[in-house]
């Protein structure tokens, strides 16, 4: 994946509109927009083919951004920060400008807001408030437009406590939760939960733990998980000795009868 268009708008603090920045940027790698994205952005191949490279995009782009002395970047979720820093380490650049870059993700905002659980589109969120969308969601200055609307109908309610600096992240949430319904499962099943079990009988040759930014950062959120999570109290007639398994369905590997 590739970054191939940067849209903002810049809002004053009582959310008037006052700047905007729009590029397309050329690919490296894949070069040749597939038929999806045309006909999803409606950005042509040669406008694509003719846009300045990801080095002097990102540069006018921080520079844009550097005209306000302190500001927090609002994102329709988690995915913009993350793609920018991604495409700043692919072409070699320091990224510890974005490190420092405070971001609060306006869609959790606006699902805390609105009571809602499931995350919606942008355009889903303006029918939400009664508010005509104006644009196209699929191009980047038309969606940051879409969200400013958003933002001005839900921001005296915001709690800006939640922004953050981005945080690299080594494993996913398929992985996480592989963790989370092991300590379940072993708590169900009245075995201490060690992580060391965890590794042998729930992620063994399903979870890479080779990178060991990956496996120190699931064995975090392991603990985690086991400090939030309080085992069922056993009943007397179930108690046994110490290590065993009084359920029908032990855990992958235990031995049952021990």
């Amino acid at each position: 994946m590739e970054v191939i268009e940067i849209g903002a708008v810049r809002l004053t603090e009582d959310y008037r509109l006052v700047d905007e920045f729009s590029a397309l940027i050329k690919p490296v790698y894949f070069s040749k927009l597939n038929s999806f994205i045309k006909g999803k952005t409606g950005i042509a191949q040669e406008d694509i083919d003719t846009a300045a490279g990801f080095r002097t995009v990102i540069a006018d782009f921080i520079r844009w951004l550097d005209r306000s002395e302190t500001y927090i970047l609002l994102t329709w979720g988690g995915e913009d920060i993350k793609r920018i820093i991604y495409d700043t380490r692919m072409h070699k650049l320091d990224d510890a400008y974005w490190m420092r870059a405070l971001a609060f993700d306006l869609l959790k905002g606006f699902l805390r807001d609105q009571k809602l659980t499931n995350d919606v589109s942008v355009e889903t969120a303006l029918a939400h408030l009664d508010i005509v969308p104006e644009g196209s969601a699929h191009r980047a200055l038309d969606d940051a437009r879409m969200t400013a609307e958003v933002f001005r109908a839900v921001a005296p309610r915001l709690d800006f406590s939640q922004a953050q600096y981005f945080k690299d992240v080594y494993s996913n949430a398929k992985e996480r939760r592989m963790v989370k319904n092991a300590v379940r499962t072993m708590y169900a099943q009245r075995v201490v939960p060690q992580w060391e079990l965890i590794v042998e009988h729930f992620l063994k040759d399903k979870v890479s733990l080779a990178d060991p930014r990956k496996a120190a950062e699931l064995e975090t959120y392991f603990a985690s998980v086991v400090g939030s999570q309080q085992p069922k109290p056993v009943p007397a007639a179930e108690k046994g000795h110490e290590g065993s398994v009084s359920t029908a369905e032990p855990f992958p590997g235990k031995d049952q009868s021990s």
